[in-house]
């Protein structure tokens, strides 16, 4: 590979991070704009979506920045460790890291 085709590469690589930054913020917009109309029944799908959007474009920035998938998901899992540690109040009050921990480990355990 020469340096013209690495510029191109890296020129290529500066516009899809860019690109990426942008799709996340019009969908963080997109998710703040729904939650506003509340969670209905129509908005719920749409909410979904929307976080689904914002979850593969950030391992996808993660990706085009040098981290792989695997690095990602540990921090995640770490977050999740720490959390349940701290007795975060998402934690005390609803239990939702313990059952995102469970729904982690199943999904690995069916792969």
């Amino acid at each position: 590979m020469g340096i013209f085709d690495k510029e191109i590469d890296i020129t290529r690589n500066i516009k899809i991070i860019e690109w990426l930054k942008s799709e996340l913020l019009t969908d963080i917009a997109s998710l703040f704009k729904a939650l506003v109309n509340g969670m209905k029944e129509e908005v719920h799908e749409s909410i979904s979506d929307t976080l689904a959007n914002i979850i593969l474009i950030s391992y996808l920035l993660g990706r085009r920045l040098g981290l792989s998938y695997n690095s990602v998901e540990m921090k995640i899992e770490n977050k999740i460790k720490l959390g349940l540690v701290e007795n975060h109040d998402v934690e005390k009050y609803y239990g939702d890291l313990s059952e995102l921990a469970r729904h982690m480990n199943s999904s690995r355990a069916r792969k």
